[in-house]
């Protein structure tokens, strides 16, 4: 089974800090970067990959959006996602991953965005120097949206399914989309939608 694991991050993590346990997985020919705010604990994944918690839906979106069928990445059976489909996938499309922060603390022993404390941002510019053919930045969550603003200086956060310009060399503008928790209070219908109307803009 492929992995995308960090295990140089995830031996640095200690004293309550925790390094992205994650490598950025950056298609050369990416065209949507999604930045999430950090991956839940292991012992919620169900692979080595993003959005690994089973009950995340950001994989059904995609499955419901491109194939017709929220289960097109789920496997039902091993309550797991298909990771080998999910990478192929990602490379066609050119559909990029990482989060905006590098090394967190958790100050509950849970998933929930609310209780991060970042203590070291992702260095966007330098993610962004790897994507030549970028078309936008897409947030999934509220913790992420504001990361982000925070350390490139924009001023306005972005409402759910709006977008703002970043600076100007960056050269792409922000997109905030719902989260795919089942914690974010939006129906799984209503999200697919939103996500559809961005891939529409920028594929």
């Amino acid at each position: 089974m492929t992995s995308y694991l960090n295990t140089e991050n995830i031996a640095r993590s200690k004293g309550g800090v925790e390094y992205h346990p994650l490598r950025p997985f950056l298609p050369e020919n990416a065209k949507v970067l999604f930045l999430g705010s950090f991956p839940p604990q292991r012992k919620r994944w169900c692979m080595d990959f993003y959005y690994p918690n089973f009950i995340n839906d950001h994989w059904r979106i995609e499955g419901q959006i491109f194939f017709g069928d929220k289960n097109h990445f789920v496997d039902l059976e091993a309550k797991r996602f298909k990771i080998d489909e999910i990478v192929a996938f990602c490379q066609e499309k050119g559909l990029a991953f990482f989060d905006t922060s590098t090394a967190i603390r958790r100050l509950q022993d849970n998933a929930s965005d609310k209780f991060l404390e970042v203590v070291e941002p992702t260095n966007i510019p330098a993610l962004l120097r790897q994507l030549p053919h970028l078309r936008a930045i897409v947030t999934t969550g509220e913790k992420a949206t504001e990361t982000i603003c925070a350390s490139l200086g924009i001023p306005t956060i972005p409402k759910v399914n709006t977008f703002v310009t970043t600076p100007l060399a960056l050269r792409v503008p922000l997109y905030r989309l719902p989260s795919s928790s089942r914690a974010y209070p939006l129906s799984f219908d209503k999200k697919v939608e939103a996500y559809r109307q961005m891939f529409q803009i920028i594929l």
